[in-house]
């Protein structure tokens, strides 16, 4: 199955063979429950290897613009700024962002009480800008759009209601426009850049594991395995004797 080919002799991809081999597999299983078949001939075949998908991250540089994007000086602008300062600053999905309320950062601290997957509770560090970034917001823009619906959340829509997953989608979209970014931005790839430029800049994966509050370490291993691409890419691109020179005649004979 895994050597099957369509149009002009091309492979499946190893996904649609996954895809097509489970409904085989299912379809065979009724069948066996059923009683119409004796045996399942699907039992013999090899699940074929997917291949691991590496998160895309952002660079340095480009974050940075993102970061600098939303207009100074308005609600709007003040808040859509506390928001992707706490993303990239923190390192959070984009449900523990939306769940977040006032009592959950310690500006003093420079702190944030995330609610992760699972119920699990952990404390991360915010960084100088997104403590700025989010104390201006809460002095100068928060007040200015509350209302008695917005309770205790910490981010808010313009019409003082709690900012939901689309409204902060939105506010990436908005801001990697104004950033002149190419590609497009999710919350998921502030994360993915937060944790990568962590392990670039030599954080333990144990550490980068708790900001992220991943259950295990595998799962934040993904992300050594994008900066070591990095490396090499550098590498290749900037050490002499990594680059292919022209071979010689003498080598060529």
């Amino acid at each position: 199955m895994s050597a099957s080919t369509h149009g002009e002799g091309r492979p499946y991809r190893a996904t649609s063979l996954v895809r097509a081999l489970s409904a085989v597999r299912s379809f065979h299983r009724y069948l066996l429950r059923e009683g119409a078949t004796r045996r399942d001939p699907t039992t013999s075949i090899v699940r074929p290897r997917l291949p691991r998908a590496l998160p895309r991250a952002l660079p340095l540089e480009d974050v940075l613009r993102l970061l600098e994007a939303p207009e100074r000086g308005t609600p709007k602008g003040l808040r859509d700024r506390a928001v992707l300062e706490t993303l990239y600053g923190a390192g959070l999905r984009v449900s523990e962002l939306t769940a977040l309320d006032v009592d959950d950062v310690d500006l003093e601290e420079g702190s944030v009480r995330v609610l992760g997957k699972g119920g699990r509770e952990r404390e991360v560090p915010l960084g100088a800008h997104a403590v700025r970034a989010v104390d201006a917001y809460l002095r100068l823009a928060r007040p200015e759009v509350a209302t008695a619906r917005s309770r205790a959340a910490l981010f808010l829509n313009l019409r003082g209601g709690r900012l939901t997953r689309q409204g902060v989608t939105l506010i990436l979209a908005e801001a990697a426009r104004r950033a002149g970014l190419r590609r497009a931005v999710s919350p998921h790839v502030l994360r993915h850049s937060f944790a990568t430029h962590l392990l670039e800049g030599g954080a333990d994966v144990r550490v980068v594991q708790e900001l992220l509050g991943h259950a295990s370490v595998a799962t934040t291993q993904v992300y050594t395995l994008v900066t070591r691409e990095h490396l090499r890419e550098v590498y290749e691109t900037a050490h002499p004797r990594a680059r292919r020179a022209p071979a010689t005649r003498r080598e060529l004979a």
